[in-house]
């Protein structure tokens, strides 16, 4: 009896916990699926001490100690996030405090501080066995100011020659860096072998490439030609530091699959930085994109990145708490259309103004969990319904901060509301069908049809929910009255087991 019992009141508890089943099946997972946490490799975990030789954490400008070992151990700290991707700042041997990577010194081998050739195929092996993708930042515009090519016989036409220019320039000294001759065959076949090198050697599945504009479209054409000869599926993500989405776009004709995307950062970093901003611009950033891009769901987007200050010092410096303001833009960054890029330290949040004071240590005990539960729920979300990386993204509503969207493919549909605004707010909805219901996934709302034919939405001021829209349950009688049979079973089952004891003690 007391075997029942224990069974009768289990019953209930799997009932009411068991998880709901998505309603469109999973199809192959292509780039625009995944999601991206992108680290700066000598600023994430110090996993190994053998090569912290001139390490100076207390020196913005120095070596920490963060390498490739680190990262390995933290694989699945990182997945346990749901990204699906990691994207890790240029490996590549750099000079005295490159600790960023991007003063390569030595194309085809690993820096000796963040470890060897050995630990970077070790990397995405062990990323592979975990369903996860690589991607290495590529620099082929410059080198460090001690390149030995600089003063190499034979090798005086490898570079431009130096001046100052303003702007972005195919043949200037970018920060006064060495601006190598991309125009020059030997130089082109170089770049072109160490690009093959780094996929055959580790097998890592694409490149950010880094300062697109600042090289020729000749080039980038070649060089894409050549690397997806080498390996198929392979992900060419384009840097392009313009505010203007036709000038991106016009890189696409290099055979670039995909952009960073930095229009979206420069608005939704100004908008969710504090209350009270519209979503107007974000949403005519997506128009200009589906407008000028070939494949818009594949563009990077991001609220956060190496070059400027932390999202957490924008929302600090107006005021704001920067967990409740990064709750909102991830909402919206991981619901929008497009590839999320999440910067390391996001969930604890790490904060920093302009570099090098954006690019700290990552302190892995100073974690947050509203904020790492978000991340967590927004990739749980994104991985379930492919409306939200494959179908398209309709306006409903936006006015006074209040923005509500929809995300339908094939026969699912997802509704966004976000409320930016200083207040309370309500929108009635009536694009949506009939007979229907809004379940909420982030705040477990229900929003059912009224009779009016209105689906009447409450949001509270700085919050934000992603509802799936479904067929209205209504009240599951059957499953009411099966529970309270159970329970009703229990309760006799009780009784009649004290009545048992009572006898067998008299």
């Amino acid at each position: 009896m007391r075997k029942l019992a224990t069974i009768l009141m289990i019953i209930p508890f799997l009932l009411f916990c068991a998880p709901k089943v998505g309603a469109v099946e999973k199809e192959e997972r292509t780039w625009q699926d995944e999601s991206i946490y992108h680290i700066m490799v000598d600023r994430f975990m110090n996993g190994s001490n053998s090569n912290d030789h001139n390490v100076d954490p207390e020196d913005p400008i120095a070596y920490h100690g963060g390498d490739l070992q680190g990262i390995i151990e933290q694989l699945d700290y990182i997945k346990k996030m749901g990204f699906t991707t990691i994207s890790l700042s240029p490996i590549m041997a750099n000079s005295e405090e490159g600790y960023h990577g991007k003063w390569v010194e030595d194309f085809t081998a690993v820096e000796e501080h963040f470890g060897t050739l050995a630990d970077a195929k070790r990397l995405v092996e062990e990323a592979h066995k975990r369903d996860m993708k690589v991607i290495f930042e590529f620099v082929v515009n410059h080198t460090s100011k001690d390149h030995p090519w600089l003063d190499e016989e034979g090798k005086e036409n490898w570079f431009h020659e130096q001046q100052s220019t303003r702007g972005q320039s195919e043949d200037g000294w970018k920060s006064g860096l060495p601006d190598l001759n991309t125009e020059n065959p030997e130089v082109r076949q170089y770049l072109f072998d160490a690009a093959e090198f780094w996929i055959e050697e580790t097998d890592i599945d694409g490149y950010r490439l880094d300062s697109v504009s600042y090289v020729p479209k000749e080039f980038w054409g070649d060089f894409s030609q050549h690397v997806k000869t080498v390996k198929e599926d392979f992900l060419l993500l384009g840097e392009v530091k313009n505010s203007n989405v036709e000038t991106i776009a016009d890189y696409q004709s290099t055979g670039i699959d995909s952009f960073v995307n930095y229009p979206f950062y420069q608005i939704a970093s100004e908008t969710f930085k504090e209350p009270g901003h519209s979503l107007d611009d974000l949403y005519k950033v997506w128009e200009q994109s589906e407008q000028n891009y070939d494949s818009p769901l594949l563009l990077g987007n991001f609220l956060d990145y190496e070059d400027s200050a932390r999202f957490t010092r924008l929302a600090v410096k107006a005021g704001q708490n920067p967990i409740t303001r990064w709750k909102l833009g991830l909402t919206y960054l991981f619901t929008t259309p497009g590839i999320p890029m999440v910067y390391y330290g996001t969930e604890i949040p790490l904060d920093g103004g302009e570099p090098p004071a954006n690019r700290k240590m990552m302190d892995f005990k100073a974690q947050n969990e509203e904020l790492n539960q978000r991340i967590e729920k927004l990739n749980s979300i994104r991985d379930e319904f492919p409306a939200l990386t494959r179908g398209n993204f309709q306006e409903l509503h936006n006015q006074d901060g209040l923005a509500v969207f929809k995300r339908t493919y094939n026969d699912e549909s997802m509704i966004i509301a976000i409320n930016n605004g200083t207040e309370t707010q309500t929108v009635e909805l009536t694009e949506l069908p009939d007979d229907s219901q809004m379940r909420g996934l982030l705040q477990d709302g229900l929003v059912r049809q009224s009779d009016d034919g209105m689906y009447k939405l409450g949001m509270e001021r700085e919050t934000a929910d992603v509802f799936v829209i479904e067929p209205d349950q209504g009240y599951n009688w059957s499953f009411i009255a099966f529970v309270v049979g159970v329970m009703l079973l229990f309760v006799g089952s009780v009784i009649a087991i004290s009545i048992r004891s009572r006898r067998s003690e008299q």
